[in-house]
């Protein structure tokens, strides 16, 4: 291994060690205390139900984790939009669970608790899968109420989602675990079938301090909403459990008894790992975002067997694609190639330099002709971005570049088979929405340590802005000398940097989740298999493009 190799696995390795660390303090919660009181009341923690209901040793993804990182300081913060999501399998179903935290600020609801429970519905709609959730919260956050109350992408989206799922026969399953009050009282009568843990659940429109002020009407939580009440009179529940642990084994019953799922039917085969070493990736990703490298390199460390089918193997060098299999499933790759290639441009200009990370005129027209072929076939989609935009200049704008762009958009927006995205490095402008960014509707986005997520790379806006800034102040009379300029730009660039992290983009759910590159084909496998309960209803078109 040479010098650059040892450097580039170095950093990667480090991120991947700062991860781990952001992880193991998100899954605290709201801390070791609140957790200890959570305890004391003979409940379980939101993580510690989970992992009893999914099934041993069966692999999970978490969906939104960093959900909520660094959002609410001044509210004291919301781990994990206060919420667990995660895709797994109960009694081998495989589902998506949502699970209230009730150690951070009980449970309740903040603008991103919201988001996050709409993505854990949206995934279960696209993919017909059963959707468990283990509610335990004191509902809407009142200090921020106009954030996460009215509007269409809101709280009470959660229950008309709850109403169209089951109209679309998709499995809905709530054990009220803890508080479940006012509107979010909805939500687990909403669900085809409703648990409730004696002595800890409740479930009413109103509390008993409310009632009293309300109506004057003396009553205690227990017997205003109980278990006993909605079990025994009311009807509201299915099913009295005598625990956490009991309701859990309840759910672990139902899901026993489901039949099996209509079948997209993509293609499956027994799984083959990559013959070449997978912690290479390490080593082959660059320290430097700027840096080159080839990017097959890393498709072989993703794929069955190292083996990859290129298409269009010499045309559109910036953007590589071609046909492979990632954990048995068939999928179709289109990653960028940070690679600076050389490319047969006309018979009096034999040979030109295009530079890696940019989409050209060309890698655009193969890109819209190789999904096109994949929803053809009936062929998932894995963009593996690290993309710093489109080709500018004069000689790419009248060469089209705007319109080749755009068929490249319309062939992802279109695109009727499942599409998963993983940002390896660079996602910015334009070339985040060709490669199928958060607003293209991927089934799964998920995004490496090393990723960056921006309108243009750091220091090229910083640099933009730095200009406008001192325009601004020179303007006003204000001395800039070479200090003042510098300073104003570290500033500009400090503040840009962090905005293009990756954990910015996944404390505001534009990714589903920050990962170590070698869970890469976990995401992707179960990503399938989730998609695969959903079959494919429409076909593949372009609609209006300019040719």
């Amino acid at each position: 291994m040479n010098m650059k190799f040892n450097k580039n696995e170095d950093h990667n390795k480090l991120l991947v060690s700062s991860l781990n660390h952001k992880l193991k303090r998100v899954k605290l919660g709201g801390g070791e205390k609140r957790i200890e009181k959570h305890h004391a009341k003979g409940k379980m923690t939101a993580r510690e139900r989970i992992d009893f209901l999914l099934d041993e040793k069966s692999n999970s993804i978490e969906i939104g984790a960093f959900a909520g990182e660094g959002m609410y300081e001044e509210h004291g913060g919301c781990p994990s939009g206060g919420v667990v999501v995660k895709i797994g399998y109960v009694s081998g179903k495989q589902c998506i669970v949502v699970a209230n935290d009730a150690t951070v600020k009980a449970g309740a609801w903040f603008p991103i608790t919201g988001k996050k429970n709409l993505r854990a519905q949206e995934i279960a709609i696209e993919n017909r899968l059963p959707i468990i959730y283990l509610v335990d919260s004191a509902g809407v956050y009142l200090p921020m109420q106009d954030e996460i109350f009215p509007d269409k992408e809101h709280f009470g989206r959660i229950f008309r989602n709850n109403a169209v799922m089951s109209s679309m026969g998709i499995t809905q399953i709530a054990a009220v675990m803890g508080s479940c009050v006012a509107g979010g009282a909805y939500l687990p009568i909403m669900s085809d079938e409703a648990l409730i843990v004696e002595k800890t659940g409740s479930i009413f429109l109103a509390g008993s301090y409310l009632v009293k002020a309300a109506i004057g009407e003396s009553i205690d939580n227990e017997t205003l909403g109980g278990a006993t009440t909605h079990s025994e009179i009311s009807g509201v529940t299915d099913y009295k459990a005598k625990d956490d642990k009991d309701a859990l084994t309840r759910i672990q019953n139902i899901m026993d008894k489901m039949g099996d799922f209509d079948k997209a039917g993509f293609s499956h085969k027994k799984a083959v790992k990559p013959k070449e070493k997978q912690e290479d990736i390490y080593g082959i990703l660059p320290k430097k975002r700027s840096d080159q490298y080839d990017v097959r390199e890393i498709i072989s460390r993703l794929v069955d067997g190292s083996e990859f089918e290129e298409y269009k193997e010499g045309y559109g060098q910036t953007i590589i694609t071609g046909y492979a299999r990632i954990d048995g499933w068939a999928v179709g790759i289109v990653a960028n190639q940070r690679k600076i290639v050389k490319t047969t441009a006309s018979k009096t200009k034999p040979t030109e330099m295009q530079f890696g990370g940019v989409i050209y005129s060309d890698s655009a027209d193969k890109a819209t002709r190789f999904i096109a072929n994949c929803n053809q076939k009936k062929i998932p989609l894995v963009f593996l971005q690290d993309v710093t935009g489109f080709m500018v200049g004069s000689k790419s704008e009248h060469g089209g570049i705007i319109k080749d762009g755009a068929k490249m958009v319309s062939a992802v927006s279109n695109s009727v088979v499942p599409k998963f995205t993983i940002i390896m490095g660079n996602s910015y402008g334009a070339g985040n929405y060709a490669m199928c960014g958060k607003a293209y509707d991927p089934r799964l986005i998920a995004a490496w340590p090393s990723a960056e997520l921006a309108v243009m790379g750091g220091t090229q806006a910083a640099k933009v802005l730095a200009q406008i800034e001192t325009a601004a102040m020179e303007k006003k009379g204000e001395k800039v000398d070479e200090e003042k300029e510098k300073e104003v730009f570290e500033a500009i660039k400090s503040r840009y940097d962090e905005q293009t992290s990756p954990y910015y983009a996944a404390a505001r759910l534009w990714t589903d989740a920050v990962i170590d590159p070698l869970d890469t084909r976990k995401w992707i496998s179960m990503g399938i298999e989730a998609a695969n309960h959903a079959p494919i209803e429409k076909d593949f078109n372009l609609g209006v493009i300019q040719t």
